[in-house]
């Protein structure tokens, strides 16, 4: 077998715009994980403001990348967390969405037009409690990062456990 596959992690938000913030808070603990030697050495971990062309540079060539972005739902319920994924080019419709105006599901669908997708997309999308200004999570949003630091991590060490396997 070759080389392992880049996996990447991309938290989108806005740290400017309370719980919008979540996906960068995310990143952050899973880039002190990553630096601590907890992730595999192929893990690229960055923010990302959620614009479609920024998303689709940062999964480039990831055979996994994996997202985490605040979400809106309607109903609501603050710190819910979706999970979602995408293999190849089967796209699902969840019931959140981002809570940026243009960002992720743009990305996903011109990246599919363009044959840019990386081989699995999962998305962690987290409702939010509040999108105003300023800085800091709501305690609902805040109480589920380290949880959901923890999943991205279980879901990057399957994915790679998968892989040395022979699975796909």
């Amino acid at each position: 077998m070759g080389s392992p596959a880049r996996i990447a992690v991309i938290g989108v938000g806005n740290e400017f715009r309370r719980d919008d913030g979540v996906g960068r808070v995310v990143a952050a603990r899973l880039l002190e994980r990553a630096r601590s030697g907890a992730l595999p050495p192929d893990t690229v971990v960055e923010a990302c403001d959620g614009d479609p062309a920024r998303l689709m540079g940062l999964w480039e060539g990831a055979r996994l990348a994996v997202v985490v972005d605040a979400a809106h739902a309607h109903p609501g319920t603050a710190g819910r967390i979706h999970r979602i994924q995408l293999d190849a080019e089967r796209l699902g419709h969840p019931s959140a969405t981002s809570s940026h105006g243009l960002g992720l599901g743009e990305a996903v669908d011109l990246a599919r037009v363009l044959r840019r997708l990386p081989e699995r997309l999962v998305v962690y999308a987290v409702e939010g409690a509040d999108g105003s200004l300023g800085t800091g999570l709501t305690p609902a949003v805040a109480d589920v990062v380290e949880p959901l630091a923890d999943a991205v991590e279980d879901e990057i060490l399957r994915y790679r456990a998968a892989q040395a396997g022979g699975e796909r």
